[in-house]
Order: C-alpha cells, then structure tokens, then sequence
C-alpha cells in the first residue's frame, strides 16, 4: 500500500494536489489509467517451471549447425576455467588497492598481461577493456594524446574502411568533442587495403587496421602499412585473438598498439557480455595507457610482489581527470581468459588456431562447389570468417536455412545497405564436417528451388 503520508508531503513540497497533477504533462493518449496485465504471484516452484518454459523456446548455438559469429565467436570452454574463477578468492576480489594482501589475484591479473604481450608481440599490456570496440576507441584517444602535438595531420585518425559499423559508432561517440577527426583508409576492389589511401595517412595521429577484416581476410598489405605512415604516426591493429596461434605477431611487423576481442577465450558470446578486450601497446603509450596495469616489484625483504602500478588512483575514481573512462572491474573475465590460455598453452593455442583455419577452407571449398555463389575475394587468405554472394537477399537465405535447421550466418545488409545480398559465414573449433555438409545441402536445395 502507498504511504499516503509521504505522499502528501512529497505534493505540498511540490505545490501539486494530486499524483494526477504530477503528472499532468504527460499526454492523456499515452498514459495508463488502468492496472497494468500482470499474473497473480507465484511460488517459486511455479516461477521456475514458467522460466524453464520461456527458455526452452530458445535456439542456443548449441542446438544446431550455426555459422554466425560477425565479432563474437562459439567455442569450447574447458570447465576448469569456470571451477577456478568462481572460487571464492577470485570470484568476491574487486580492485586491488591494498597489495598486501591482494597478491594472489594481482598476480593473476600480471600473468594474464604477460600472456597478451606475448601472444600480439608488445612489451606492455593491460588488464582488459569492455571489449574489442571500447578497446580499439580508447586505442585511438590514447594516441591521439601521444601524437598530436608532433602531427603534421592535426587531430586526424585514418580507419579502415572495413571496421563494422558498430565497432565505427563506438569510436565517433568516444572521439567526437576531443579535437578528433576520423577519416577513411580506403580498400582495392580486392578487398585488401589500398597502399595509396595509406600514404595519404603519413604525418597523422593513428592508423587504425584489422587483421583479419570483418571480412575475414589476411591483407598482406598492411604489413607495409608502418613503413608507410612512419614512426610519429601511431598503427593500431584489430585483431582476431585465436588467429596469433598460427599468423604473425602485429608487434613484429610495426604495430604500436594492439586491441582485439579477447572472448575467445575463457567465456562464450553471452548474448553480448559480460566479455573482455585486450589492449597492448609499446614503451612509448605506457602512460597514457587506459585502464590498470599490474607490475612485478620487490618487497623490502626482497621477496617478489605484485603491485598496481603506473595508472593513477585517479583512473579509477576521479574520472574528470582520467585518461580513460574504463573504470569498471572487468579482472574476473580477464581471469578466465588467463586460465583458458595457460591450460591451451603454446602448443594447444596454435592447434586451435589450425583448427579454425582448416575448418574456413573446408567451408570455402565446400560452397564454392555450388553453382550460382561466389565467394568474395577468394584470392587470398581467410581466417574464421568468408563472404558469399548470392542471386537473392540474405536474408532469404536465412530464413530458409533457419527451416533447414541452420544458422547460417550474419546478413551484411545489416550493416551495409548495398551488401544485402552478401552472407558473412563463420565457423570455428567446433565446427564439424556434418555441419559443412548441412550447410551446403541446406545451401544446394535452396540455389534449386530458385532457379
């Protein structure tokens, strides 16, 4: 029951007679008078049957052949990295401020930075970001603060032309008012960067790439890319996080800093989160680095310790004079990917790596075999991900697929108009050879009832 009391009170502070006064300026045609169509209660027994009801309506990536991924990938999580991080001592830990007795986690958090710097080829890393997308916009604000005073390109970052649209409107929205201005890196109707567009790039703040595209493909190119802008100009590279298994350290070919999707590891899709990015950098970003960094010190018997360092309490809590707005605790994600990681180790990253790689050809030759659909760019190297085009709209395709009872993919007139009759097909280690032939059947039959 209202507190009428309160209520009164609330009104005569206000001058207002009545709750209806209250809210006298919202317009009659949108108000609700009557009691809103709720059931009665429920005893818990009957709330969980309805919850298990509800979600068994749902078609998990599980239940079938599924080849959607578009930024998010499926992929097996051993049940040793969700034991571990649920573990009291890790699973309650929030922000380590008092290293004296914060050394388990902390030391956690510092393998889990060690184990990103070797995997992208860069001296330094952080303690994860939201995901690939904040990562790769505090990327750019980072060297934007580094760069800009030495720029010959005043405030000016160069993107390729094939980021994803929502990974684009994150960047804006966290560069728009800071004196930043995006402009385009342009591809070759090949689908791999255009050296051209890359020399206009010389002098700027940043140099933002992917490797591979959302496409999906290897760019040889961008391995020319730094050589290119030089060494006042900051190249930052997307990457997919399992392909470092088998393909060449962004570090080692110029890159100064590194962002990616670190969900591969540790965690599922999850509908979109909670997930983690990875941000790595050189000597040079360190402090103008977001979010925390743990580093390996000595106490004063000499003995190893952990400690937060570098970043500023300041990052954390006096957000008006931070470097980044990165302030939530994303270490227990973080955590799972560093146990996932250390449990593939070196040789299990690169098998699963292979794995991936080997099951996007066996897709691609598979397809391709149908008459009707192109492959797009099918010249070069593909990891994870590979583009069809068809006679239709995709999203005919999916429909009928999804009858089929296939995922088949992610519509790219989704996110560009004049690619409607594209579909971004992605596979990865758990994809079989019984979900390639359902996919090609599915695919086959659909190419013949169109005819």
């Amino acid at each position: 029951m209202p507190n009428l009391g309160r209520e009164k009170e609330m009104l005569d502070v206000l001058g207002l007679e009545s709750m209806d006064d209250l809210f006298s300026h919202i317009p009659p045609e949108i108000r609700r008078n009557e009691p809103l169509p709720l059931p009665d209660p429920q005893s818990e027994e009957e709330i969980w049957a309805d919850a298990t009801r509800l979600l068994g309506a749902n078609i998990t990536l599980e239940d079938r052949p599924s080849f959607l991924s578009a930024g998010l990938v499926r992929n097996f999580v051993p049940t040793a990295v969700a034991m571990l991080a649920t573990r009291g001592e890790f699973l309650t830990s929030y922000t380590p401020y008092q290293p004296e007795v914060s050394q388990g986690m902390l030391q956690a958090m510092w393998e889990f930075q060690t184990m990103v710097s070797e995997l992208v080829g860069l001296p330094v890393a952080n303690v994860s970001m939201y995901d690939a997308s904040t990562a790769a916009a505090e990327a750019i604000t980072c060297a934007f603060r580094v760069h800009d005073r030495k720029s010959t390109q005043k405030g000016v970052v160069y993107v390729s032309d094939y980021v994803p649209p929502h990974r684009l409107a994150v960047i804006k929205n966290y560069t728009q008012g800071g004196d930043i201005e995006i402009k385009i890196l342009k591809h070759l109707e090949t689908g791999q960067i255009d050296i051209n567009s890359a020399k206009e790039a010389e002098g700027c703040c940043a140099v933002y790439v992917e490797q591979p595209n959302c496409f999906g493909m290897l760019d040889e190119n961008l391995l020319k890319i730094k050589s290119l802008i030089g060494v006042d100009t900051a190249l930052i590279v997307g990457v997919d996080s399992v392909s470092l298994g088998i393909i060449e350290p962004p570090g080692d070919w110029g890159a100064d800093i590194v962002v990616g999707e670190g969900q591969a590891f540790g965690i599922g899709p999850t509908a979109g989160g909670p997930i983690y990015g990875i941000f790595a950098c050189s000597d040079k970003y360190i402090r103008q680095m977001p979010g925390r960094i743990v580093g390996l010190t000595k106490d004063i018997e000499e003995n190893r310790a952990f400690t937060l360092t570098l970043s500023t309490r300041e990052q954390h809590i006096r957000r008006h004079r931070a470097t980044s707005n990165i302030c939530s605790n994303e270490t227990l994600i973080a955590l799972m990917g560093a146990i996932h990681m250390s449990l593939l180790g070196p040789e299990g990253l690169e098998r699963l790596a292979l794995r991936v790689a080997a099951n996007t050809e066996l897709t691609k030759d598979s397809i391709s075999s149908i008459k009707g659909i192109e492959i797009v760019n099918n010249e070069g190297y593909h990891f994870r991900e590979f583009v069809i085009k068809l006679p239709f709209p995709a999203s005919k395709a999916l429909s009928y697929l999804d009858d089929f009872g296939v995922t088949a993919g992610f519509d790219l007139g989704i996110w560009w108009k004049e690619m409607d009759h594209c579909l971004l097909i992605g596979v990865d280690d758990r994809t079989s050879k019984s979900d390639i032939k359902s996919l090609y059947v599915g695919l086959s039959k659909l190419m013949e009832v169109t005819k």
